[in-house]
């Protein structure tokens, strides 16, 4: 990356606008920015995620996704760019298919937590959905976009139970009113 990034502090988004890659400018609440930002922000959780002690085929998976990431930035910084692939697409589907063949059936809802690495797998899909749902809204991206993070999103549920089940630590059930006024 030989000097891609010389200048971090340029200013010249202190009117309000932001560049993107194609050179051309938007106001730092277009949706397209948003969109951009609410996938940065996804970036940064799996990068939260992997800070703590996983598998390692969970680390090598959370790697992968966070390059795709990056291209599905680049991909909507420069419209018309196409950079993420049914191919990525696939990949989750089959490591999907891999993770939830080491987990019992889901008969129950289930509470976000557990450890604080599934936790911060909760976070990631939250943060997913809310990235999903602005590159929704932009309604002009290539199609394997939201179907990766639609993809991504079930992922990070279905990776907070295998992490929670690597750790011997169950689901935390979410249990009805009813049933929780009857104790």
């Amino acid at each position: 990356m030989a000097n891609r990034l010389s200048v971090i502090a340029t200013r010249t988004g202190d009117d309000g606008t932001t560049g993107l890659g194609d050179g051309s400018r938007l106001p730092k609440d277009a949706p397209r920015v948003t969109a951009l930002g609410d996938v940065d922000e996804l970036n940064s959780v799996v990068g939260l995620l992997l800070t703590e002690s996983l598998p390692a085929d969970v680390v090598a998976d959370l790697l992968a996704i966070q390059h795709d990431l990056f291209d599905m930035g680049a991909e909507l910084c420069i419209p018309g760019h196409v950079a993420v692939a049914t191919e990525q697409v696939a990949r989750l589907d089959a490591r999907l298919a891999h993770y939830n063949a080491a987990l019992p059936p889901l008969r129950e809802f289930i509470l976000p937590g557990g450890s604080r690495p599934a936790a911060l797998a909760h976070m990631a899909r939250t943060v997913c959905r809310r990235a999903e749902r602005a590159v929704v809204a932009l309604a002009c991206v290539n199609a394997p976009v939201r179907q990766y993070l639609n993809r991504l999103s079930d992922l990070m549920f279905v990776l907070a139970r295998y992490l929670n089940t690597t750790l011997a630590i169950g689901d935390t059930f979410w249990t009805s009113p009813n049933s929780r006024q009857a104790k």
